[in-house]
């Protein structure tokens, strides 16, 4: 099994859509976060997938595509928190995290999708790396992420499109806060 991870440019539109044709990934279209609850209430799928397709058209690539032997596989949303204006509103993250809300190099990794052929294969700790060092190369900070515990409450796989507490600890994140028992705010600091 070949495993490769890209970036989510404009050329690999498609392989994006293929990525999140998971759970609720087709009508999410990766813009939950970035949108207030309004706002995301009165977009349509089709303009959902249109503010998608611009965003993979950008400057910067809004996430990661992971490729299973050549197949789009699973996705990564990361960058910079700012941009994640439902972040920005959430009282979980709000009250929990550390850093000033304005900060330009706090970047989150906000959600994964994992197409239910390649669950199981440890593809969401390797988005996960993937992320950290896009992260990275990008003059982040400090990279957060609001995963959920299933140890603490069952949850469905589409439900745990933030991530589990166990892959972020794994991957050298530190719990900054339990907002609830079932959610925490993690951390990992790349520079001082």
């Amino acid at each position: 099994m070949t495993i490769e991870i890209l970036p989510a440019t404009g050329d690999r539109f498609d392989d994006a859509e293929t990525a999140l044709d998971s759970g609720d990934g087709p009508g999410c279209q990766c813009q939950w976060w970035l949108l207030t609850n309004a706002q995301f209430q009165q977009s349509s799928r089709d303009e959902l997938t249109e503010r998608f397709h611009a965003e993979m058209h950008d400057e910067r690539p809004p996430g990661l595509i992971a490729y299973v032997d050549g197949e789009p596989a699973g996705w990564v949303r990361v960058g910079p928190r700012t941009a994640q204006a439902r972040l920005l509103r959430t009282r979980d993250v709000v009250t929990a995290t550390a850093e000033p809300l304005d900060a330009d190099d706090v970047w989150a990794v906000s959600c994964f999708v994992v197409r239910k052929a390649h669950r199981g294969q440890g593809l969401t700790r390797k988005l996960l790396d993937a992320a950290v060092a896009t992260a990275r190369d990008a003059g982040a900070r400090v990279v957060e992420a609001y995963p959920l515990d299933p140890r603490v409450t069952t949850r469905s796989a589409n439900q745990l499109y933030r991530g589990t507490v166990s892959v972020f600890e794994d991957a050298g994140f530190a719990i900054v806060d339990r907002p609830k028992p079932d959610r925490a705010l993690v951390a990992l600091t790349l520079r001082g």
